[in-house]
């Protein structure tokens, strides 16, 4: 049995900012508690009966069994090929996953021909949960696999926030007329006065969500002093990957310490991929151009830390938005990223949050197959030339909004108080 926050009759009497409050408790409580021995589910008995590192068979049967499931997985953390491929990892990439298969099958093939591979770890971070999906992961055999699962996801809660309630209000109804018919949110439009849609908020919750549990809470991270290089499911690397960000990470050790992040992708084709191969350069983040392939270190992550609030409270449902805002504003110095100008990471999606018709991932392998041809004799360059410093500054936008509601703002701020 799932919990129901509070009945609707308590819902119009106490206003919208008490249910804020019960929903964080009692989620938290349902997700994490180490005490709590009642309800059917008996979480702590679970825990208690639980081991890092035992595999964790998902239950798709209901919405209770497949909650139970994520915080099973999410605690047991199942290293899958672990004893294939002992010791610590030499990079780790983390993959944020929807329910795009087959584009995630085309990444998972791009990964198998990545040169030394075998000593990666990849986390696959999933807001939807699927037996095919899951199934496509857990068939992995060439490295180390650990799968995370974002346990606030629309999926679990369908009717109740993090997902749509029914009593929230409309997209597109006046503040006026959402006070008069008391919707639960109706304080709350954001900048455009537009209210919330679950379905557009949850990437940036689960970014950031899996930004804290990575760095925090992923055990196999204990010791890891490298970058994490994050992904997203219609991405695509090229085999030098490992080859490439080794040289990059020595570059920047060596030439510019004070490089926050890395960018080993970009948003341009491969036609000239062999001239720009050896090439980086320098400059300041910004949502469009770095946020494919990013390279985030523990110590930025940190930094990052310092916004938790800033970042849960600014008006865009974009996280790279968000991003590029904090930089230079919270963040007092512009974040500086040492970018890639042959990517080495590629975007292979022609569809996805408001693109959902005519997706054709064979047509994006076959992109692939053709820049590969193109891209080849650029591949695995025996040494790297700063070719490029830029101005680092802040670069003010104007924020997209989707991101007014106080529910929001205070779930996406509890991740980190959890911590």
């Amino acid at each position: 049995m799932r919990f129901r926050l509070l009945k609707k009759n308590v819902v119009v009497l106490l206003g919208v900012s008490i249910v804020v409050v019960a929903l964080l408790f009692f989620t938290r409580l349902f997700l994490f508690s180490d005490n709590d021995t009642s309800g059917p589910n008996n979480f702590a008995q679970a825990r208690q009966s639980m081991h890092p590192g035992d595999k964790v068979k998902f239950n798709f049967g209901s919405l209770a069994e497949m909650t139970q499931s994520v915080y099973n997985a999410n605690y047991k953390q199942c290293i899958y090929n672990a004893d294939k491929f002992p010791g610590e990892p030499q990079l780790v990439l983390v993959v944020q996953v929807h329910n795009r298969p087959e584009y995630l099958r085309l990444l998972i093939k791009s990964l198998e021909k990545a040169a030394e591979v075998h000593s990666f770890l990849i986390i696959f971070s999933h807001d939807y949960f699927t037996e095919e999906i899951n199934a496509i992961v857990q068939g992995i055999t060439f490295c180390k696999v650990l799968q995370i699962y974002f346990p606030f996801s629309t999926q679990l809660y369908p009717n109740e926030f993090p997902g749509q309630d029914p009593q929230d209000c409309p997209r597109d109804i006046s503040k006026d007329k959402a006070l008069k018919i008391k919707c639960l949110n109706a304080e709350h439009p954001d900048s455009y006065g537009h209210y919330r849609e679950a379905f557009i908020t949850q990437t940036k919750h689960h970014w950031w969500w899996k930004l804290h549990f990575v760095w925090e809470r992923v055990q196999a991270m204990q010791g890891y002093n490298g970058f994490v290089i994050f992904l997203e499911e219609d991405n695509y690397i090229l085999p030098d990957l490992f080859h490439f960000y080794k040289s990059m990470a020595e570059l920047r050790s060596n030439r510019c310490p004070e490089c926050d992040m890395l960018a080993l992708g970009n948003h341009n084709s491969l036609n000239d991929f062999t001239r720009l191969s050896t090439k980086l350069s320098t400059t300041g983040w910004m949502s469009t151009k770095h946020n494919i392939g990013m390279g985030i270190s523990k110590e930025v992550y940190y930094k990052l830390m310092g916004c938790n609030n800033e970042f849960c409270t600014y008006d865009d449902y974009n996280w790279d938005w968000t991003l590029q805002h904090l930089s230079g504003t919270c963040v007092s110095k512009p974040l500086k990223v040492l970018v890639a100008q042959g990517s080495r990471v590629l975007h292979t999606g022609d569809c996805g949050l408001h693109q959902k018709e005519n997706c054709r991932p064979e047509w994006a392998s076959q992109r692939v197959e053709e820049g590969l041809q193109i891209a080849k004799h650029g591949l695995f360059p025996q040494s790297l030339v700063l070719d490029g410093e830029e101005v680092v500054e802040h670069k003010a936008h104007m924020k997209n909004g989707g991101w007014g509601d106080v529910r929001d703002h205070s779930l996406c701020n509890d991740y980190a108080k959890r911590l």
